[in-house]
């Protein structure tokens, strides 16, 4: 029986032995998502992410160009993941109610339910608005989440509601105090009576 797993033992062309870990690079990236979540991008560092993934530091240069070749695939990464969760909560919503529904739930518990989520997003925010390649990033998720809230309004309804769901979160960040979930609620259905 043949070992494939991350630990198994491979032959190099010389005859010795090299340890195969293909999984290095998504923990690489899961790393870094992580320390971003703690130390912001300006203290995230090649050797904080292979310390944080368990591998040598040489790895960071043989996966990855350089940081913003690691940045640009992490966050893609998590955008993707957020607005794949999204879109799942707002294509199973049957009606309009059941839609405003599911905005409150993703303001209030679900895409953005924990505190890493909120670093996380206002991170890349941070990193989109001084560096052009991120921006068409956000710009991507943006255009994603409307097209999510399309199935169910307006563009102008969908292009509010994305920037009601983007301004909460932001306050949800920053607040003291939890926030209300009525809140989000009377707001979504402020922004939707016609």
């Amino acid at each position: 029986m043949t070992d494939t797993s991350d630990a198994a033992a491979a032959k190099n062309a010389d005859g010795s032995t090299r340890r195969r870990d293909p999984e290095r690079r998504e923990r690489i990236i899961q790393a870094c998502l992580d320390v971003i979540a703690e130390s912001g991008v300006a203290g995230t560092s090649h050797r904080k992410v292979a310390a944080a993934a368990g591998v040598p530091l040489g790895s960071m240069t043989y996966h990855f160009s350089g940081m913003d070749e690691l940045l640009q695939e992490a966050f893609t990464r998590f955008a993707s993941s957020v607005i794949d969760q999204f879109e799942r909560r707002m294509s199973a919503a049957t009606d309009t109610e059941s839609a405003k529904q599911a905005i409150t739930a993703l303001i209030t518990a679900e895409v953005f339910g924990r505190q890493r989520d909120l670093v996380l997003t206002h991170e890349l925010y941070t990193l989109a608005a001084r560096q052009p390649a991120f921006r068409k990033l956000t710009n991507a998720w943006m255009s994603r989440s409307r097209a999510a809230l399309e199935r169910h309004f307006d563009p102008t309804t969908a292009r509010l509601l994305d920037a009601l769901i983007e301004g909460l979160t932001i306050h949800r960040a920053l607040d003291i105090e939890p926030q209300d979930p009525a809140l989000a609620t009377a707001a979504v259905e402020r922004l939707t009576s016609q």
